[in-house]
């Protein structure tokens, strides 16, 4: 049986699923507090840069992989609201995310009752889905731009993953990864995992009551690959012009890529 790493130990792959759906379970309720305390902000910069990469168009269609509450979404129905529709259709935006309690939160969040439906039927150009990124629900060649923005580490199957991110990409379609990385600097990297592996699962109990979970993302970071392997990832799942960009000197970065 194929065991990957949940944290500090190995499980078996079909494990894994179901733990990392109980952690975001557990977290979902104050998911975006934490995020603002443990980046003290940063993840809303970041998240803006992703934004700016993506260059949000009406009649566009994302896919934001993983995506909780749903502000990447909103982020780019904002942006492509913001230009001249030239008589296109508005941008559609899909949050599709493994837990269902995560797009509740994120429904909850916006206060519009029609979002909270996992697909909404009225038209609403934000759609909210619970689903796997190894086995996503939509067609080949379907969406603009596919994001995942602080997930894919807690994926079982990258490749496959990626493979999916390929697939439902319409040629000429762009695919962004926002992730924690490895800083670039030694210091920069013992400075980070000290305040990682000692303040975030302090904060957790404190704020979230659940220290077991944010230790397991702490570990999580920690145990995903460094840029240019992840790169190497990307690149084998068909992409090209892979890019990876560093924010906040390797804390995070971005990886990119288009379907040609």
């Amino acid at each position: 049986m194929n065991t990957v790493s949940f944290g500090r130990r190995q499980v078996e792959e079909q494990e894994k699923e179901h733990l990392v759906r109980a952690v975001f379970d557990s977290v979902a309720p104050q998911y975006d507090l934490m995020n603002d305390l443990m980046s003290a902000g940063i993840h809303r910069i970041w998240k803006s840069v992703l934004l700016d990469r993506l260059a949000p168009q009406p009649g566009q269609t994302l896919l934001d992989v993983a995506g909780g509450t749903g502000d990447i979404a909103e982020g780019f129905l904002a942006r492509a609201a913001a230009r001249n529709p030239r008589g296109r259709s508005p941008a559609t935006a899909i949050v599709m995310d493994i837990n269902h309690s995560m797009l509740v939160a994120g429904a909850e969040r916006t206060k519009r009752p029609e979002d909270k439906t996992l697909v909404a039927e009225d038209g609403s150009p934000l759609l909210r889905v619970c689903g796997n990124a190894e086995e996503l629900p939509f067609p080949d060649r379907s969406v603009d731009k596919v994001t995942i923005a602080f997930g894919i580490r807690n994926v079982t199957r990258r490749a496959a993953a990626l493979a999916e991110f390929h697939r439902v990409l319409k040629t000429g379609g762009q695919f962004i990864c926002l992730e924690f990385s490895r800083p670039i600097t030694a210091t920069m990297e013992k400075l980070y995992y000290l305040y990682a592996e000692n303040m975030i699962p302090r904060l957790g109990a404190w704020v979230a009551k659940d220290r077991d979970s944010y230790d397991y993302l702490v570990e999580s970071i920690k145990r995903f690959p460094p840029q240019d392997a992840f790169a190497l990832e990307v690149q084998g799942a068909g992409f090209q012009r892979v890019k990876v960009e560093n924010m906040s000197a390797g804390v995070a970065s971005l990886h990119s890529g288009w379907k040609y």
